[in-house]
This record gives structure tokens, C-alpha cells and sequence, in this order.
């Protein structure tokens, strides 16, 4: 194991909430969700993954009623500052995990390639918080490693472009999977519906996503998400 993968810490970073209306919650009643980010500290330096909520237009205002904590805010809570991040992950370009990307021209972000032309066609995210001044984009053809025990994985779903962050750390693998399922618990789900798959459980199983199996292979201690406060933590 390498100095640089013992000594790796992630940080959540409390970017805000939004109240999602009852039409996307599949109940009666809308539901708060927090807006995640997560700054991972290496000895090569800083990686932020996801940026915040950026502006939005009236309607979008008016459908999710946002509440932003302002990047700098949530990074000073970490002990740094946006000068200080060396590297941009975000999970998908939609206008709340790539809302503070503006605020960091001149810093690489990682973005899937097929992400980045989907944010590019229109009627996807808002142009201001995509083509910004300074803006500079590495481009991925699928998985990567960024540094060593730090790695790029796609996980398609709620978007096509959708990936998420694997990191290695001294106590065991952490995954920051930004909105490859909304909670921990459609996580755990999944992954125990690969365990019976892989132990022989007669069918009918549930289905789960391809990109289940290549996470699993990390043997995650902690998998961390873009719109819920709980950690999905093996049995």
C-alpha cells in the first residue's frame, strides 16, 4: 500500500438542499434532499467531486426550491479553498452536482466524453455552468485512474454519462457513487441481489446494473451518496 493511500481522507461537503415535488417521489408528499459533495485529500493533492447547485431559471427555482450553501463556505469547513482543489469529478453535469464548476476555471475536470456532448446539445443543464470561462475538460472514454488508488468508474443510469469516484484509503475502499442510485439502501438492494445471483438463488431475482459487479470488485467499506446523508456499509 502506498503513503498516498494510507494517508487518504474524504470529506463531505454540505452544498444545500432542494425539495423534490411529490410527481418525482412516487408518494403523496414531496421529499428534502440534501446536495453532497466530497473533497478527497491525497498527498498529490485535492479532488473535488461534485461542485453545488449553480443558478438556475425561474421555473427550475420555482419546481425545486433550492437552498445553496456556497461552495467556498463548505470547502472553508473542510480547512481550504478553491484555489486549493487541483482536480474536478463530477458525477454528471446536471445543474446540481456541477453548479460551482464556474468558480474553478483553470482546474481539469473529468468528465465522460458522451456526458459532455449530451450537456452540450441543449434541454439537458444550464450552458452558463458548462462552457465557462477557463473551463478545461479532460474527457473519459470509460474508467480511469486519476492517481494511484484513485480511479473513474461509469456507472450509467441516471444519466448515460453517470460515473463515480473509487478511492482507496488506509481502513478499506471508500466509493463516492454521486447519484448512480438515489439512497444507500437502493445500493444495498442491488448488491444483495448480485450476492444471491453469485450464490445460486433460484429465480425470479431482481435485476440490478452491470457496474454493480465492477464496484463490488473494490470490496467497498463505505459507499457514499450525491442526494442522501446514509452510507451503504457491508453486513
Amino acid at each position: 500500500m502506498t503513503d498516498s493511500t494510507a494517508n487518504a481522507q474524504v470529506h463531505r461537503l454540505d452544498l444545500g438542499y432542494f425539495v423534490r415535488p411529490a410527481s418525482e417521489t412516487g408518494g403523496p408528499e414531496p421529499r428534502v434532499e440534501p446536495v453532497l459533495g466530497y473533497l478527497v485529500r491525497r498527498e498529490e493533492g485535492l479532488i473535488l467531486f461534485d461542485t453545488g447547485m449553480g443558478a438556475a431559471d425561474a421555473g427550475t427555482e420555482a419546481h425545486y426550491r433550492p437552498r445553496r450553501r456556497p461552495l467556498e463556505a463548505a470547502l472553508a469547513g473542510a480547512g481550504v479553498a478553491v484555489a486549493d482543489v487541483d482536480v474536478v469529478v463530477n458525477c454528471h453535469l446536471h445543474f446540481d452536482h456541477c453548479g460551482g464548476n464556474p468558480l474553478l476555471g483553470g482546474k481539469p475536470i473529468l468528465v465522460q466524453r458522451g456526458e459532455l456532448a449530451e450537456a452540450r446539445r441543449g434541454n439537458y443543464t444550464f450552458e452558463e455552468l458548462v462552457d465557462f470561462r477557463g473551463a478545461v475538460y479532460e474527457e473519459l472514454g470509460g474508467e480511469a485512474e486519476v492517481w494511484p488508488g484513485v480511479w473513474v468508474i461509469p456507472t450509467p443510469g441516471h444519466t448515460d454519462g453517470h460515473q463515480s469516484l473509487v478511492v482507496r484509503q488506509g481502513d478499506g475502499t471508500v466509493i463516492l457513487a454521486g447519484q448512480a442510485h438515489d439512497f444507500a439502501s437502493e445500493f444495498g438492494a442491488a448488491q444483495l441481489a448480485r450476492r444471491a445471483r453469485l450464490e445460486g438463488v433460484a429465480v425470479p431475482l431482481p435485476s440490478y446494473r452491470a457496474w454493480v459487479d465492477r464496484l463490488m470488485e473494490f470490496d467497498p467499506r463505505r459507499v457514499l451518496f450525491a442526494h442522501d446523508c446514509s452510507v451503504w456499509e457491508p453486513a
